[in-house]
């Protein structure tokens, strides 16, 4: 009899193991409905009626044959990476500067993030509401090394121009908003993009470049972007610092990300980035490469008739939308080989939101010690993209940061950590795989 209990107690051991590892093997899959509930990062669309308002926009009737506006040329010459080979130009990261302290910015600024409510009032009843309490509660499932810092702070800016530049990530993609505006939960940030510049090109670091993610914001339209683009350029267009993307004609251009872009119709965005357009920005001084956000299908069509060079995904929730998803980056690939356009597929370490969207957990994607961010990696490069974007270097709210993250135990919460590895390992492992990527990209090109 004892020896029939102790296997019966083995059985029941190895059988709530595999229960365990196929649930946790199961949350790193992708949803089988493209968008449930809301997705990741798109918490500035209006909703209406209790679903989102996408503003639907006519289909364009562009065939994949159709040629690309003339002079929007954006195939990429080898020499978009780092000659040094320490640091690579085809290697983007989008970065945040809208975090505060007390001991910089008198408070603490979007570490205190709300709880976002959901739209449903019911399931909305069904969470708790609120704020969070830094620096022992911050609004992030992960807690960084530099504790919740300001992103005014010089020595944060030195320590992370430090970090990026040991990911091999060339093209730091700067969250930007024009002056004296800011996203919802934070402030103006538009006066810090001096500082980044500076110390992107600081002479103690390889020079990063700085390109520039257009933001949301209320009342942009194609007119206003005409004003951000002309006011970027003319401000910083001189900087060193500055991104600037040579194409297979030899022009040496800005290079814009444009965020939630599907908020403006293609005709009125084809106003600005067609040669025929009423304001058009096409062989004017003001000229650049402009990559919209691909979500729907039907967004690369639009795409294509807004006269965009090309096109990003940014979410790092495989699954969670269709530009997201690993499955369709090749047709999207093949879509944008077809009519001169560029294809930026994004890829992340993992994404968890729930600290600031509570509901939101059927989209986290567990990092599984990194195994999670070498698929997405590895889904890009088989795509053979011209540049790969990397979600998040700080988005610490959506927790896809590879800044450096550390243990952290409280009274009331248990982070989040890269443990068995250490601080540095998302930043390991994407200089790992830039350098693949490079070292591919070379033969592709042979």
């Amino acid at each position: 009899m004892a020896r029939l209990r102790r296997r019966a107690c083995v059985a029941l051991f190895l059988f709530t193991l595999f229960i365990f590892g196929t649930l946790m093997a199961l949350r790193t899959l992708k949803p089988t409905d493209g968008f449930s509930d809301l997705a990741p990062g798109l918490e500035l669309l209006p909703i209406l009626g209790g679903r989102m308002d996408r503003r639907s926009v006519t289909r364009a009737s562009a065939s994949p044959d159709q040629a690309h506006p003339p002079g929007s040329n954006t195939k990429a010459m080898l020499s978009n990476f780092s000659p040094e080979g320490t640091i690579f130009y085809d290697v983007h990261i989008f970065y945040y500067t809208w975090y505060g302290s007390p001991h910089v910015d008198g408070k603490y600024i979007h570490w205190d993030h709300i709880l976002v409510p959901h739209w449903d009032p019911k399931i909305a009843s069904s969470y708790p509401r609120g704020k969070h309490m830094p620096p022992e509660d911050i609004g992030s499932s992960y807690y960084p090394e530099l504790n919740p810092y300001s992103s005014r702070d010089p020595d944060v800016l030195e320590s992370h121009m430090e970090q990026i530049g040991a990911s091999a990530a060339g093209v730091l993609v700067l969250a930007w908003y024009p002056p004296g505006l800011g996203d919802d939960n934070g402030e103006p940030t538009e006066d810090m993009v001096p500082a980044v510049l500076d110390y992107a090109a600081n002479q103690y670091f390889i020079l990063t470049r700085v390109a520039f993610h257009i933001q949301p914001y209320r009342g942009r339209n194609d007119q206003t972007v005409h004003d951000n683009i002309k006011y970027i350029i003319d401000r910083y267009g001189e900087h060193g610092a500055m991104f600037r993307f040579t194409t297979s004609t030899g022009k040496s251009l800005p290079l814009f990300y444009i965020y939630d872009s599907y908020l403006t119709p293609p005709e009125a965005w084809s106003e600005l980035l067609t040669p025929t357009g009423s304001h058009s920005i096409r062989s004017s001084a003001y000229d650049s490469i402009f990559i919209a956000l691909i979500v729907e299908e039907r967004h690369k069509h639009d795409i294509l008739a807004g006269g965009f060079d090309g096109m990003y995904s940014y979410f790092a929730s495989n699954g969670f939308s269709f530009g997201s998803s690993h499955q369709n980056w090749k047709a999207v690939k093949a879509f944008c080989d077809g009519n001169n356009l560029l294809f930026i597929p994004s890829v992340g370490p993992g994404y968890i939101d729930t600290s600031i969207r509570p509901w939101n957990n059927h989209n986290t994607r567990n990092r599984v010690n990194g195994r999670y961010y070498e698929t997405a990696l590895q889904a890009a490069l088989n795509v053979r993209p011209e540049i790969v974007t990397i979600t998040s270097f700080n988005e610490w709210h959506e927790g896809t940061q590879i800044e450096r993250a550390v243990p952290k135990k409280t009274v009331t919460r248990v982070y989040l950590d890269y443990q068995p590895h250490g601080p540095d390992h998302y930043l390991e492992l994407t200089r790992r795989w830039a350098e693949q990527f490079n070292k591919e990209k070379q033969q592709w090109l042979i």
